[in-house]
């Protein structure tokens, strides 16, 4: 039996039920912002923290007032920030804006006009003026703040992994004061820090830089951003890329989907340290490297290092997982603790208890959680045992929406994704992505008529175009956002393999 809840669970319950009846209303397509209705969008210098292209590109910065609550455009108004690098190339070759987001949600865009612009092709940059900018709820667009969030940020955390009814409660307890923290520090904007809002900004983006359509690059939730934009205005979709796609499901059956994705990823991530034995020293066999991690992280549960416990070590090991390039620093991070107690090569470059983290943290569980109805309680607990049926000591750092079977709003609806009315769109994936697993990409692509689906085989990382450095991925994507054509089928690219160390 699950074990008691907190007393709130059964109204979560009853309302998620009421909820659950409403779903099948898909909203129509939003009406547009249009010119004459759009605030000003003036550009002029940057924050210092900006990073800086090389000349002769520069990067310029502005912001753009919208309202809280886009059913009350006259009630209380935030502001969001905006970048914009302008196209390279001569007014001829000019295609219009590229809207970019990097992910998260909770993920800041501004900087990304110029760091993913940087690693666009030639002729992205010289097509199109690029432009960042920062979701409601991150950065600098009106951030979020949920203090302490149930104990998130203690270091050492508690072990992340509950086991016995006790330590099972003491988890349910943890996200109850978590949504407790979250309604009280981010207020009456709880219910407005949504993708479908967030959409509805791009809008008046689009709106205030004088363009009909946009373009739209979008990695991770940022796919998922496109996507509910497609849903909202379908006509002013340009060419809409969406790489390392959130597949058209509940944040909440997102979540688990990628916690079993991320234990397959983890038994290729054995496999491969014992591939190379003499440059790790972790074991001859996938059995031996399992080991390894295991003792790592027991010794870590039972004596944490200068603040660094399990808790931490599950973080660094999702981190890593998710991209083979960051594959040899987790090895050499677990043969270091294990040959001296040493957590230097474990631990993340920022602190997670850093600004921008606390930040990032809060936007991704509010945004989450206004996108649709949470789970109960109960069955967080049931997939909780359903997981460690798998394996006895899954990674549970991606489950972000099991805070929403206790959240203060509970959404009508879920997020509307993709339209039949949007123009195709390219879709991106790599083969083997524990975050964004390609099942998802296919899914989305179904709502999105005519659209092609890119695929990177044999990979197993996250983040595909303008990334992994494949010229068949990069040549597809800027032949369709430079050129215009959708491909007549979807394209399949040999990937990289596992890395060799």
């Amino acid at each position: 039996m699950p074990p008691a809840v907190r007393p709130r669970s059964a109204l979560c319950a009853l309302l998620t039920t009421v909820a659950a009846t409403a779903l099948a209303a898909t909203p129509a397509p939003a009406t547009p912002v249009h010119a004459h209705d759009a605030t000003a969008l003036r550009f002029g210098s940057c924050p210092a923290s900006m990073p800086v292209p090389p000349a002769p590109d520069r990067v310029e910065c502005g912001s753009l007032d919208v309202p809280l609550n886009w059913s009350e455009p006259e009630g209380k108004r935030i502001r969001v920030a905006v970048s914009r690098v302008p196209a390279s190339g001569a007014p001829g070759e000019r295609r219009g804006v590229l809207l970019v987001n990097p992910g998260g949600p909770g993920g800041s865009g501004l900087p990304y006009a110029v760091t993913k612009r940087a690693k666009l092709p030639e002729s992205v940059r010289r097509a199109y003026d690029v432009i960042g900018f920062d979701p409601r709820g991150t950065g600098q667009s009106a951030p979020a703040g949920c203090g302490p969030m149930g104990g998130l940020f203690e270091s050492p955390g508690p072990e992340p992994v509950p086991a016995g009814r006790t330590a099972e409660e003491a988890y349910l307890d943890s996200l109850g004061r978590m949504a407790d923290d979250c309604a009280a520090g981010v207020g009456d904007a709880l219910p407005h820090l949504s993708t479908t809002a967030t959409a509805r900004d791009m809008d008046a983006v689009r709106a205030a830089l004088g363009e009909e359509r946009i373009g739209f690059l979008g990695v991770s939730y940022g796919s998922y951003l496109g996507a509910a934009y497609a849903a909202l205005f379908p006509r002013h979709v340009g060419r809409m890329v969406l790489d390392s796609v959130v597949g058209p499901w509940d944040w909440y059956d997102f979540d688990l989907r990628q916690s079993r994705a991320l234990l397959r990823q983890r038994e290729v991530f054995f496999a491969w340290a014992a591939g190379h034995e003499k440059r790790f020293g972790l074991g001859g066999s996938a059995a031996e490297v399992r080991d390894a991690y295991e003792r790592t992280r027991h010794g870590l549960a039972s004596r944490p290092q200068d603040g660094f416990g399990a808790a931490e070590f599950d973080r660094a090991v999702y981190r890593a997982l998710g991209r083979t390039e960051r594959w040899a620093g987790l090895a050499d991070g677990m043969r270091a603790y294990l040959h001296d107690g040493g957590t230097a090569l474990l631990r993340p470059k920022d602190a997670f208890d850093s600004a921008a983290s606390r930040t990032f943290e809060a936007a991704n569980r509010t945004v989450k959680c206004a996108d649709g109805p949470g789970p109960s309680p109960a069955r967080v607990v049931a997939d909780l045992r359903r997981v460690r049926r798998l394996d006895p000591r899954p990674v549970l750092t991606g489950m972000e929406a099991s805070v929403c079977a206790y959240w203060h709003h509970r959404p009508a609806h879920r997020t509307p994704l993709g339209s039949p009315a949007a123009p195709p769109v390219l879709l991106v994936a790599s083969e083997h992505d524990p975050v964004t697993p390609v099942e998802g990409a296919r899914q989305l692509a179904r709502r999105l008529p005519g659209s092609r689906l890119v695929t990177l085989h044999d990979d197993y990382s996250h983040g595909v175009f303008a990334s992994r450095g494949n010229a068949c991925v990069d040549g597809a994507a800027a032949a369709y956002l430079v050129g215009g054509t959708i491909p007549a089928a979807d394209v399949h690219c040999a990937g990289p393999g596992l890395p060799t160390p």
